[in-house]
């Protein structure tokens, strides 16, 4: 019998959020270790979970807690998959993880969302910057 300590689910260390490095803030915003049975605390795990594929449950996870997902085909257009896709490639219940492509646009929206989040203090206004359109070069909107 294997003892609790020795299980295969990885044990999450409680690190104050401020604490969190980028590479944790986007692992806690795709579920985290009850999601993915892992642990990422650096950036080289970020690169190894990105090659393995990150589990579609993960992106079902960020899609419901980061809303502005949903909005118009923004994850179409952020990780290139649509909602319907995802929801069915969930409920396949296949295991099958996204692919290395989709796998590292997750992460990046995920850790550029986090960031978002810290420079304007709050996840609402994170969404809200993210649906801004942009000035680009010229004073054209982007």
């Amino acid at each position: 019998m294997i003892a609790e300590s020795e299980t295969a689910t990885p044990k999450v260390s409680p690190v104050p959020a401020e604490l969190k490095n980028e590479a944790m803030r986007a692992f806690d915003l795709l579920g985290g270790c009850k999601v993915m049975n892992r642990n990422v605390h650096s950036s080289l795990d970020a690169h190894d979970l990105i090659i393995e594929g990150i589990p579609s449950q993960a992106l079902l996870h960020l899609v419901d807690g980061v809303r502005v997902l949903m909005v118009d085909d923004v994850l179409n257009k952020t990780i290139g998959m649509s909602l319907h896709t995802l929801q069915r490639r969930t409920a396949e219940a296949s295991g099958k993880p996204l692919s290395t492509a989709q796998s590292s646009r997750a992460w990046r929206f995920a850790k550029i969302f986090a960031q978002a989040t810290d420079v304007l203090g709050a996840q609402q206004a994170a969404e809200t910057w993210l649906l801004d359109r942009a000035i680009a070069v010229s004073q054209r909107l982007v």
